[in-house]
């Protein structure tokens, strides 16, 4: 069974995100923000997060940088802060989708189950290795020149999926429906943004072996040779 944590100060909604999600059927944790989030999240380890950027005495954006610390638990927001502003901030720090409030919770569940699936779908069995670049589909976990490059959980998506499609050219918004999901609504200039953060972790990677190509007109290709 699946693991979910709650991280969420009003208890009012965290019980109805609770019971909506005990009953796909998901096991649920709640913290409220407080001290020991972190350390349940540790000991848990959750297969995702629900997180509330308005805290009483976090930012929830704070609390994202301490997750994506210690992995690439897919995290999603839910939060009253929701301006395109807020959304991309959030998004460009590893959230995996970002969901305004008020909100269905019928919805809440659905964008769990697809970032859930998408989480499994990159999780194969296989290792590709691109000259100095290795990709570790099993542990999601990228090496260039035997160093760990540390992406965020959908830096990682999106550079699985252009591995795993090779010298094809997607538009931004046949990525956004492949890796994001069709139920994204943050516009596509995030995935400039996830390209733009790909290319500097993937710098020191010789053109002579791969490279992510912007297609005038078109979209992005990973080109390998």
């Amino acid at each position: 069974m699946k693991k979910v944590l709650i991280i969420e100060d009003e208890a009012p909604i965290a019980r109805i995100l609770q019971a909506y999600l005990e009953r796909e059927p998901y096991s649920v944790k709640w913290n409220p923000g407080d001290g020991g989030m972190l350390d349940l999240f540790l000991t848990w380890k959750p297969d995702l997060v629900l997180l509330d950027l308005m805290l009483p005495d976090l930012d929830g954006l704070d609390v994202l940088k301490q997750i994506r610390q210690h992995g690439s638990c897919p995290v999603i927001i839910l939060t009253a802060r929701g301006s395109v502003p807020d959304r991309l901030q959030g998004l460009q720090q590893g959230a995996d989708d970002y969901i305004p409030k008020p909100f269905d919770p019928d919805e809440v569940i659905a964008r769990v189950q697809a970032v859930l699936r998408r989480s499994a779908y990159m999780a194969d069995s296989r290792t590709v290795r691109l000259g100095s670049l290795v990709v570790d589909f099993t542990a999601c976990t990228v090496y260039l020149h035997d160093k760990l490059l540390p992406l965020y959980p959908r830096d990682w998506s999106l550079l699985a999926f252009l591995i795993k499609h090779p010298n094809q050219c997607f538009s931004r918004e046949q990525l956004l429906d492949r890796v994001w999901g069709m139920d994204y609504e943050g516009g596509d200039r995030v995935v400039d943004t996830t390209i733009k953060r790909l290319r500097q972790c993937l710098q020191d990677w010789p053109s002579s072996e791969g490279e992510i190509l912007t297609i005038r007109g078109l979209g992005y290709s990973l080109h390998v040779h």
